[in-house]
């Protein structure tokens, strides 16, 4: 027990003086039980312990893939330390513990004067499993950083958010304010390639093989074990997004993949479904309410451009780049759905064409609410640049 503090105060040290990210002064910290889910890098143990830092509760930070947690319960241990006058655990990597829902259910009937706040894969679904989590926690996504983030990472900025009403009204305006905070394109062009996950901050020339060895694991020890995969079908999961990967964004023939792949129509739409949900791969459906993994995306992209980097650092294609940032910037925020013309729908009332500085609005003439995402500077009446979408979250 008395390693396990000592590990808590060491790791609490490490986060003196960091940035904290966007979802912080989100999530509502009176709860009792907070689970935040998101994908490796993304900063959540940051947040767990940029929270352990500032709370004026007796605290401490476990991390459940810890060795100690192979022979121990949870439950005993948040006993054992409750016992010593801790209030607040800090429960990092919960889906790599076999008994994490029904340890988080019973420590929060049992004691209503602690607080949980856990971590885990994007993948876990807290509804699932021997307890259901969804009616006690307070459930938070955490997504890589926005552009704007970056931008605040990298040159110690405040810049602030943006709500997608003020870009679509003032974005001449705000476009021209903000372009004296950083160089465009430059800086855009390396967020676009290597700026997606706070780890770009350590070490620039291992940033690709970091990327690689998150995907590995994300694959390996988050889904396959979650989702209780035979070793042969990762495999083929790898080797779908190997396939997509080299001609995203894809417009699916579920069939056609089945056959390249050898194996059956569902499973390749399962696996679609468990990168989705992981955060690798995004799939653009006509709608995101209570549709089920068996339908058929219109189109799928990698989850970021970095990930395009990964993948195809020489034949990067310039469309399928736009595209992604506009999908991966809006969605973390926004409902992003298929439209009859345009590229993308946002909350069931706006269309965006995405391009560079010579599209045309011709797909979208006469659709109301109807705008241009572009690849310049500065724009105007409808043309909007598209690094502003960057600044949402």
């Amino acid at each position: 027990m008395e390693n396990l503090i000592k590990k808590s105060e060491r790791k609490k040290k490490l986060v003196v003086g960091k940035k904290r990210r966007y979802l912080y002064e989100q999530i509502d910290w009176e709860q009792r039980l907070i689970i935040v889910l998101g994908y490796r890098g993304a900063g959540k143990t940051t947040l767990l312990l940029q929270y352990l830092s500032s709370s004026q509760k007796k605290g401490v930070y476990l991390s459940l893939d810890d060795f100690f947690f192979e022979t121990h319960r949870l439950v005993e241990t948040v006993q054992t330390l409750y016992g010593m006058g801790y209030r607040l655990f800090l429960l990092d990597e919960v889906h790599r513990y076999l008994w994490w829902s029904r340890d988080l259910k019973q420590l929060y009937d049992d004691n209503d004067d602690i607080q949980l706040v856990a971590t885990g894969s994007s993948i876990l679904d807290i509804s699932k499993g021997n307890a259901d989590l969804s009616r006690r926690a307070a459930a938070y996504n955490l997504q890589g950083l926005s552009f704007r983030e970056y931008l605040n990472f990298k040159k110690n900025l405040d810049l602030p958010v943006l709500t997608l009403n003020e870009i679509l009204t003032n974005h001449h305006i705000i476009a021209s304010d903000l372009l004296d905070s950083f160089q465009y394109p430059l800086d855009f062009q390396s967020y676009l390639k290597s700026g997606y996950f706070p780890f770009f901050l350590e070490a620039k020339s291992t940033y690709y093989q970091k990327l690689q060895e998150t995907i590995n694991l994300v694959i390996d020890t988050d889904i396959a074990p979650y989702e209780e995969l035979q070793h042969s079908t990762t495999r083929i999961m790898k080797k779908l997004l190997f396939v997509l990967s080299e001609s995203v964004p894809f417009t699916p023939n579920i069939n056609k993949l089945s056959e390249k792949l050898d194996t059956t129509r569902n499973t390749i739409l399962r696996l679609l479904d468990y990168l989705h949900k992981a955060q690798i791969l995004h799939l653009l459906k006509t709608s995101t309410k209570g549709v089920s993994y068996l339908q058929k995306p219109e189109k799928i992209y990698l989850h970021n451009t970095n990930f395009i980097y990964l993948f195809s650092p020489s034949q990067a294609n310039v469309g399928n780049i736009r595209e992604t940032f506009f999908f991966n910037q809006l969605s973390a925020i926004h409902q992003v759905t298929a439209p009859r013309f345009g590229d993308f729908m946002i909350d069931d009332t706006f269309v965006f064409e995405v391009g560079g500085a010579n599209k045309t609005p011709g797909q979208i003439i006469g659709i109301p609410n109807a705008y241009l995402a572009l690849d310049i500077e500065g724009g105007n009446n409808n043309r909007i640049p598209l690094w502003l979408f960057g600044i949402l979250y």
